[in-house]
């Protein structure tokens, strides 16, 4: 497939240089669906990571676009990430990727094995059918 446009770098590979960065997807997930937003929160919500591989990917996330902070309070200093519009953007792409590992990665997901469709295991999201940016591909 060729694109009608050229360009410099294939998009997919820009983006992965920054999202395929280990932690930064489940960073960006904690702070769009999860609504974890504070160091602390993040660092609990991801075993494993430390300290300073957080902060340096949320200094890149906020470097590239992102995310911005939000000053709660000065001292001591109290910082909750919100996501830009860059950031909201990627809502979709999370979505995706959760819609691609309920369905395709049942075995590891869940207990019994068993695929499921977004709708089974987020019924809420798909009582508004007004909300365009939470719904699938799925019919």
């Amino acid at each position: 497939m060729e694109p009608a446009v050229a360009y410099n770098i294939c998009p997919i590979h820009a983006t992965i240089n920054v999202l395929g960065k280990k932690w930064t997807i489940l960073i960006l997930r904690d702070i769009a669906l999860r609504k974890i937003n504070r160091f602390n929160q993040i660092k609990r919500s991801l075993p494993g990571i430390t300290s300073r591989v957080l902060i340096l990917r949320l200094q890149e996330l906020e470097k590239t676009g992102y995310i911005r902070p939000d000053l709660i309070k000065d001292k001591p200093r109290v910082v909750e990430w919100q996501l830009t519009e860059k950031g909201l953007d990627t809502i979709p792409v999370l979505l995706s990727i959760l819609e691609f590992g309920v369905k395709w990665c049942a075995d590891d997901v869940f207990e019994d094995h068993k695929p499921r469709t977004m709708k089974e295991l987020y019924p809420s999201l798909y009582e508004n059918t007004e909300s365009v940016r939470f719904q699938s591909t799925e019919s």
